[in-house]
């Protein structure tokens, strides 16, 4: 569920999922404004809109102890760090792209990065001097630019998709390898889908 709460709002779900956690039961519309010093009336309010937006619930009857969060809302600090893993990527001779409807757990390593991000294992070794090998997962970000020396997700008009260097030149683009036993990829032109924002290698 998309948090559209005000920072008000959020303490006050916070507190009853804090209160209930600890307690058993929920908190009174006058535990909830003295822990938060607010008014009753105040609470009310808050707590109005926020079964407007169908972020907590009441009893039928209303009971004094009967809040809850709703299911739905999840707190930003019980959200798992998760990436979509869109697929494998060749680091060696192109190979078709695939998707898969994976996901890969980052809770422990979360590359802060603005921007929508995707998960791709790495098949080949054309990239070992960039610190990229067979079996690493990198982490991209969607975009649909680079600039010259970025390591990119190209995807080339047969339809196959590469991780190489990324270099514009006069003639079309140099998609170069960064292992001396691959020669570049020379195209006229290239699909970029994301670039390279880190790299995770099992151990």
């Amino acid at each position: 569920m998309i948090n559209t709460t005000t920072p008000r709002q959020l303490e006050i779900l916070r507190f009853i999922r804090d209160f209930r956690n600890k307690t058993g039961c929920s908190p009174t519309m006058q535990e909830i404004g003295d822990q938060l010093r607010l008014t009753k009336v105040t609470v009310f309010e808050h707590v109005g809109a926020l079964e407007k937006k169908g972020l907590l619930t009441r009893g039928p009857k209303h009971s004094a102890r009967s809040l809850q969060v709703s299911a739905d809302f999840v707190f930003q600090d019980e959200r798992t760090a998760r990436l979509p893993l869109a697929g494998r990527i060749a680091a060696g001779r192109p190979i078709e792209a695939i998707e898969d409807n994976e996901a890969i757990d980052l809770n422990e390593l979360f590359v802060e990065s603005p921007g929508e991000k995707f998960v791709l294992e790495v098949k080949g070794d054309s990239m070992i001097e960039e610190q990229i090998c067979d079996g690493d997962y990198v982490i991209c970000r969607k975009q649909e630019t680079a600039s010259n020396g970025q390591t990119v997700v190209a995807l080339l008009e047969n339809g196959e998709a590469t991780l190489k260097k990324f270099y514009r030149e006069k003639n079309g683009v140099r998609l170069q390898p960064a292992n001396p036993a691959y020669e570049p990829i020379y195209v006229p032109t290239c699909t970029i889908q994301g670039i390279v924002i880190g790299v995770i290698r099992k151990v």
